[in-house]
């Protein structure tokens, strides 16, 4: 019998402590452990404080993961359950993403009372979004609608959905589908038109790089497949700097052994893009996301972001 539960870091947003518990669940059921042998700690990041000003303003990524770091670092958890898209590109020294969960759907949601699509959405429509790669990717297929900015966890934003302050939002489908809120979702954009964020529907799991006895517990949950295609998502964002200042955009498809990636960068208003993608050996995979993300920073040149 374990005498100190395991510490399980998380936000404490809805969807944060589902993921958190869901990590929890897997770990019960794979080690045969009860709930008590676990504690769920909750941590309120810089990123849950800030809600007036969009992220790439006041420190981009960093802001989810910086305080629950900062306690894995000091003991005071054993591991962090995070989105893998709120990851950098790079970690405290010391600390690992050292699992993955089965990826769930990797699409972008479409959520209005108003059209059935993007495309049906009347013209001047105002759809809110805080993130630079959905408002660049909404103003390239339809330039003549507004977007605001429209932070806040997935209930806030729901609820001013609802409200009518917007007519229609974009949201992570995993996010739904693990809240039950799948009756929320009005469409489903595909991802050969609208390319996710990078890791996006995958949680990660974090811990200290040298626990070998949590390590030891995450091995039983972790799911290879997953970490493949994030290999290959996170070594192109490396290549771009990728940070919440860039709207950008990628995903690895595992299949058969063969890992197939595709990446895209765009101008924040929209108006200009560069694709690339490049296939081959899953074992190659951070090789293939670094050889796109250099494919598209020449596509891009040295001014295409200048003046955003």
């Amino acid at each position: 019998m374990q005498s100190n539960p395991l510490r399980i870091g998380t936000r404490g947003s809805a969807l944060a402590l589902a993921q958190a518990h869901e990590t929890r669940e897997r770990l019960m059921a794979a080690h045969g452990l009860a709930e008590e042998a676990f504690e769920i700690v909750v941590i309120k990041t810089s990123g849950d404080k800030i809600q007036d000003r969009p992220l790439s303003e006041v420190g981009g990524k960093g802001l989810f993961t910086k305080e629950i770091e900062e306690a894995l670092l000091d003991g005071r958890i054993d591991l962090a359950v995070h989105s893998s898209k709120d990851m950098p590109t790079v970690l405290p020294d010391g600390l690992a993403l050292t699992a993955f969960l089965p990826r769930e759907d990797v699409r972008d949601a479409f959520l209005s009372p108003k059209a059935k699509t993007l495309s049906d959405l009347p013209q001047g429509a105002v759809v809110g979004s805080s993130s630079l790669r959905r408002q660049a990717m909404i103003k390239r297929l339809r330039p003549d609608i507004e977007v605001v900015m429209y932070r806040g966890n997935l209930q806030t934003r729901l609820r001013k959905l609802a409200e009518g302050e917007v007519d229609a939002t974009l949201l992570a489908a995993a996010g739904l589908r693990r809240l039950g809120l799948e009756k929320e979702i009005t469409s489903l954009l595909e991802v050969d038109e609208f390319i996710p964020a990078v890791g996006q529907g995958a949680i990660c799991i974090e811990s200290r790089a040298d626990d070998e006895a949590t390590l030891q517990k995450l091995a039983a949950i972790h799911d290879p497949d997953t970490q493949v295609r994030l290999d290959a998502e996170r070594a192109f964002l490396t290549v771009l700097d990728g940070s919440c200042r860039t709207p950008i955009g990628g995903l690895a498809v595992l299949e058969g052994g063969r890992l197939h990636f595709r990446g895209i960068v765009l101008k924040p208003d929209g108006s200009e893009a560069h694709e690339a993608d490049a296939s081959g050996a899953a074992e190659d995979a951070v090789a293939i996301g670094r050889s796109v993300g250099e494919a598209l920073k020449a596509k891009m040149g040295p001014g295409f972001l200048a003046g955003h």
